[in-house]
């Protein structure tokens, strides 16, 4: 069978189903939109791949600074209408030029990237843009909604050419350029389309940047891909106004979309029972939950708070992936809701899960994040010697399969290390070889176990924190800390270790809303070391309030918890006291 890339399809559907509706954006987040039909997207990629292709730059890096909008779609299609590779990244913000700066001319510097793509308007920004320049080499900057149209097919491509270059958002270490093949796009989106097929006349809203690989991928490129409708917003729209999300749901009758864990919880927290009674949330029938772990009360909370609007629990779809792995790893299907199990607190650190025995007041509540994607196999592994562990047992997520990423782009080490890990040799009394011998595994770093087939995500291995001999993840003492006092913001908090008199010791960070008084804070630190000895056993070293938004993040939203650990220790962490 012949293969057909992303843009392939897209092409020939511009052509034959021109006036078919393709995507809008959201202008101002709620009602001013700008919408194209398949015919003006496939016309607005043609010509940036022609002016692309008539540059010579084929196979160059091309980074992508746009604001969230059309000509973002455009351009990334754009790129692979050329066989340029496209490295998608957000443009830096004038007025916080200090921090975004840095990782952007890392990237330019570490993807080598030869030219720019951008828009009219951000042209102007010159002196962010000289910044990024990299000096004593050829570097061209193209405005896209400037270029005359222009025709022609897209480039033929393999499945195993690099369409893109996907830098990872740096949660426990420096972002790295992760090599997504045309062959690893199309088996990725055919394992998402798997998992939503039975919905019908399906329509997509999405806030999540276009620079990650959920919004990328999830919100613009599968959609795309499967000729369903996209309603786009800017995400700082959503974190605005969190209302404008679920009202875009409401008011185009859609029937998917998919967030991250902390946008349930600061939805709810960001609605009226009234603005929620007004919603029709009867069409959302699929809603991805890609974060790890995903948050039991998140779901909850935000099913039983939409109730009123039509929403059901059963539209969430947990789910698991990472950039390694194109986008989705595992997960579960439409409509069949979150598989929810208890098991014994206390027993999943100790690295095997218990099923918690009825009655038992307890427990903890653990969403799945569903089975393996098909034509993959995900495996759980003893992060040291490389030995499979059994259902229950806690190791280290490894997965092989076509989706797994070609590697990084300019780590060939850290490429041999992530991308080619193998099984330790094991034979059974028979001298059968163990399963998935010889195969080549991609080591996630998250932890996990395997149970009847359901994949449950438990951590990071590089967060993970041993204190005294014990085991403890890190979003479970901040889960715990964040219950413990209504001013604490959910999804907002940074539990890590630090050596103290060569004893490793556990420092929680927490935002909080509003400006507390002096008793104020030290009631909620009282209730914050409380609810953690009580609930882990665990003294802390020390609990330090902060402002909204103080918590250091990663572009997609995930705390990252060394530099927070980092600023704590050099005294930049700027606390309440």
């Amino acid at each position: 069978m012949e293969f057909v890339s992303i843009v392939e399809r897209l092409d020939e559907r511009s052509r034959v189903q021109a006036a078919m509706f393709a995507v809008r954006f959201l202008v101002d987040g709620e009602s001013r939109e700008e919408s194209w039909t398949y015919g003006q997207l496939g016309s607005r990629v043609r010509a940036i791949g022609a002016a692309l292709a008539a540059r010579g730059a084929a196979g160059k890096r091309a980074l992508l600074l746009f604001p969230p909008g059309l000509e973002y779609v455009a351009a990334f299609y754009g790129c692979l209408h050329a066989k340029v590779i496209a490295v998608p990244a957000f443009p830096p913000d004038p007025s916080r030029l200090h921090r975004t700066l840095p990782r952007l001319s890392a990237i330019v510097e570490d993807a080598t990237a030869e030219l720019a793509l951008t828009t009219r308007a951000l042209l102007g920004a010159r002196e962010a843009l000289r910044a990024l320049t990299p000096p004593g080499r050829p570097f061209e900057w193209m405005a896209t909604d400037a270029l005359p149209d222009a025709d022609g097919p897209p480039a033929r491509t393999v499945p195993g050419d690099v369409a893109f270059l996907q830098y990872t958002s740096g949660a426990t270490s420096a972002p790295r350029g992760v090599m997504v093949t045309h062959g690893n796009l199309v088996h990725n989106l055919e394992a998402l389309r798997h998992r939503i097929e039975t919905v019908d006349e399906p329509s997509v809203v999405s806030w999540l940047p276009p620079y990650h690989d959920m919004g990328l991928i999830g919100g613009i490129l599968h959609p795309i891909h499967d000729a369903v409708p996209i309603t786009l917003m800017s995400p700082l729209y959503f974190l605005q106004r969190p209302w404008r999300w679920v009202a875009a749901m409401s008011r185009y009758r859609a029937t998917h979309s998919v967030a991250p864990s902390f946008a349930y919880e600061l939805t709810v927290r960001k609605t009226t029972p009234e603005q929620r009674a007004a919603l029709d949330l009867r069409r959302w029938q699929v809603c991805f939950n890609g974060a790890e772990p995903i948050s039991t009360r998140g779901l909850l909370r935000f099913a039983e708070a939409f109730a009123s609007s039509g929403f059901r629990l059963r539209t969430f779809l947990p789910c698991y992936g990472l950039a390694e792995a194109t986008l989705i790893a595992s997960g579960g299907r439409a409509q069949e809701g979150p598989t929810l199990r208890r098991f014994r607190r206390g027993s999943i650190e100790r690295g095997r899960a218990e099923l918690a025995e009825q009655g038992d007041d307890q427990a903890i509540t653990v969403v799945a994040s569903g089975p393996s994607v098909e034509g993959q196999r995900l495996a759980i592994v003893d992060p040291e010697a490389h030995k499979l562990r059994p259902d229950g047992e806690v190791g280290e997520i490894w997965i092989t399969g076509p989706s797994v990423a070609r590697g990084y782009w300019s780590g060939p080490e850290a490429t041999a290390v992530t991308f080619g890990a193998t099984l330790a040799r094991a034979h059974s009394e028979e001298g059968a070889a163990s399963a998935g011998e010889g195969a080549r595994f991609l080591r996630t770093g998250d932890l996990g176990f395997l149970l009847d087939g359901q994949l449950f995500v438990t951590g990071r291995c590089k967060d993970l924190l041993i204190v005294a001999g014990q085991n403890h993840y890190p979003q479970d003492l901040e889960r715990s800390a964040e219950a413990s006092h209504d001013a604490l913001r959910p999804g907002a908090s940074a539990a890590f270790a630090v050596t103290i008199d060569e004893e490793e010791r556990i420092v929680l960070a927490l935002e909080v809303d509003g400006a507390p008084d002096a008793r104020t804070r030290d009631q909620i630190e009282r209730a914050v070391r409380a609810a953690v000895a009580r609930e882990h056993d665990v003294a802390l070293h020390a609990v330090v309030l902060l402002p909204r938004n103080a918590v250091p993040r990663t572009s997609s939203g995930k705390v990252q918890r060394y530099l927070c650990r980092d600023a704590f220790l050099d005294g930049t962490l700027v606390s309440l006291r």
